[in-house]
């Protein structure tokens, strides 16, 4: 909720830019560093060095066969406690609400060996991924947001979140929400911090019924406190 924030959905993090990319687009990394990207909800990890300049970086949905790869990438998070592991039945659940970014050259040199290329093939080169959550008619979350430690700095997690946003405007959501530790990220992409319940009575009602607890710290719910204990709950106006 993504990170993509607090301890529950691994990764809630999450503005505003014109895409970059279409979903299989590409995307040269910048030849200067960029400002750090968020890993979602547990914090910025340890700081390593970005990809060369000049690695092109490929943005697609997110498909079955990635799964895995998905949570091999929050893996290293979770173990430090920054993010809390989902089961894998669950990345299965919402793989449809994933894009993933992919090293453009180590997918490309596969097939140049002459390997087959299937839905999923090419896991390895997964350096990044995203989810957006829909959460009502006009609001969706930008959850699980992380970025491989080797590709930080290189503008891999911008490249995601701008193609999240592309994804929210397309689907005429007004509203985008973030839960995390990563408030100077968002806020260069145009979030800005909120406090309270963002929802009329009328809404809230409704909302109020769901069990996910990303919905609960979107709408502030006391049985999630101790999940937003630490990070800032952040909205993007569209």
């Amino acid at each position: 909720m993504g990170g993509v924030t607090s301890q529950r959905d691994e990764a809630r993090g999450a503005a505003q830019a014109p895409r970059e990319s279409g979903a299989a687009g590409g995307l040269r990394a910048p030849d200067g560093p960029e400002p750090q990207a968020p890993v979602g909800r547990g914090g910025a990890p340890a700081r390593a060095a970005g990809p060369t300049p000049g690695t092109r970086i490929a943005l697609r949905p997110a498909r079955p066969a990635d799964v895995r790869a998905i949570a091999d990438l929050v893996r290293p998070y979770s173990d430090r406690r920054i993010l809390i592991a989902k089961d894998l039945i669950s990345y299965f659940e919402d793989v449809q609400e994933f894009i993933v970014a992919e090293d453009a050259a180590a997918v490309g040199s596969s097939r140049a060996a002459g390997h087959a290329d299937p839905p999923g093939a090419g896991e390895s080169a997964i350096v990044g991924c995203g989810a957006l959550h829909v959460m009502w008619d006009d609001i969706a979350e930008v959850r699980t947001l992380a970025v491989h430690r080797d590709h930080l700095g290189a503008g891999v997690g911008s490249a995601i979140l701008r193609e999240l946003i592309g994804r929210a405007r397309a689907l005429g959501l007004q509203r985008l929400f973030c839960l995390t530790f990563e408030v100077d990220f968002f806020a260069r992409h145009g979030f800005a911090p909120i406090s309270g319940t963002p929802v009329g009575t009328d809404v809230f009602s409704e909302m109020v019924r769901s069990h996910d607890d990303g919905v609960a710290e979107f709408l502030n719910l006391a049985r999630v406190k101790p999940n937003t204990l630490g990070n800032t709950r952040m909205l993007l106006q569209l």
